[in-house]
């Protein structure tokens, strides 16, 4: 699987002092919640905090030991597990059973998710107009959002290249 990120809005970290504040804020916060600074969660932090999108728990597995981090992918899972529950991080579930994570921004900074369904690349994206959409969806019904995940699913230029000409979509509208 792979990640691009474009689309829309080309995105990346606005301000490249927002991944570092992010892996700062994250360990101070667990340091707060009485949290070691544990080996294997500061490396997967500081990882994750490095990168403009989401991703796998195994992406990072091999990421970091590539680098030459002794982490075991158990422990992959339990940072992550403690990310979400703490809602440092979110879980980014682009269908077929795959699940990737990122970084929850204090500041409510964040972007969505494209999924090609052939080859399985993810985009990430921002449209403002979304964004407006989505506020006036929160006037309408009354609720408080608190947070959203869109992730869209279709076809990859890549792979449209190397498909037939385009059959109509399976997916059922809603």
């Amino acid at each position: 699987m792979r990640v691009r990120v474009a689309i829309i809005k080309r995105v990346s970290h606005a301000d490249p002092l927002q991944e570092l504040n992010w892996t700062e804020d994250t360990i101070a916060r667990l340091h707060a919640e009485g949290f070691r600074k544990g080996g294997a969660r500061l490396a997967i932090i500081e990882l994750l905090g490095r990168e403009p999108c989401c991703l796998t728990a195994m992406e990072i597995f091999d990421r970091l030991r590539g680098e030459g981090k002794r982490v075991g992918i158990a422990s992959v899972y339990r940072v992550f597990d403690l990310l979400v529950e703490h809602r440092l991080a979110q879980r980014v579930d682009v269908g077929g059973g795959h699940v990737r994570y990122e970084p929850r921004h204090k500041s409510g900074e964040h972007h969505h998710h494209i999924v090609c369904d052939d080859c399985g690349s993810v985009e990430a994206f921002s449209d403002p107009k979304l964004e407006r959409v989505l506020r006036q969806i929160e006037d309408n019904v009354g609720y408080t959002i608190s947070g959203h995940e869109v992730v869209l699913h279709g076809e990859c230029d890549d792979c449209k290249a190397t498909t037939s000409p385009r059959q109509p979509s399976q997916h059922p509208t809603s």
